[in-house]
């Protein structure tokens, strides 16, 4: 996602959303003992790096760090269903701020940084479903899959100070 590379990121991030968009939507379960189905199109798609998770850069496990911060904080009440339009707004907001400082800060090998936008175009649609952008889903969908970049990350990325 390197700052001459942001057009082409910009290009395969809307594709991978318009995607993820045109499936069927997210059914994500919050009940106690229940699967969360958070898998999208654009997460299915990511691979390990031969068996090895890919190398992360200090942007991304800064951002991702701030992005896990900021859901866990509000985990509690989306889980509950009590989380409010505003709560959702406003978790929205952070997680893209984060996303943004990701892109542009990135310094990531290439192969890296495709699986990467994977992850990304997942995030910016739960931005953009939290924010009400979609009459089909709703924001607890977003924050569904949310988590499921989380998850993703985690699974994915190199990240020595993850904590799922």
């Amino acid at each position: 996602m390197r700052t001459a590379n942001r057009p082409t990121f910009l290009v395969m991030t809307l594709a991978a959303t318009a995607l993820a968009l045109a499936t069927a939507g997210v059914r994500a379960q919050h009940g106690h003992g229940q699967d969360h189905d958070t898998a999208t199109a654009a997460i299915v798609n990511l691979k390990l790096d031969g068996g090895e998770k890919w190398p992360t850069d200090a942007s991304l496990r800064k951002g991702m760090a701030e992005i896990h911060a900021a859901f866990e904080a509000d985990h509690p009440a989306i889980h509950a269903g009590k989380a409010t339009d505003a709560q959702y707004e406003a978790l929205a907001g952070r997680i893209e701020s984060q996303v943004n400082s990701i892109v542009a800060n990135c310094r990531l090998p290439p192969a890296a940084d495709a699986n990467l936008h994977y992850l990304i175009a997942d995030l910016l649609q739960g931005v953009s479903l939290m924010r009400g952008q979609d009459a089909q889903r709703t924001r607890h969908d977003g924050a569904a899959l949310v988590h499921g970049a989380l998850l993703a990350y985690g699974q994915y990325f190199d990240d020595p100070d993850w904590q799922p």
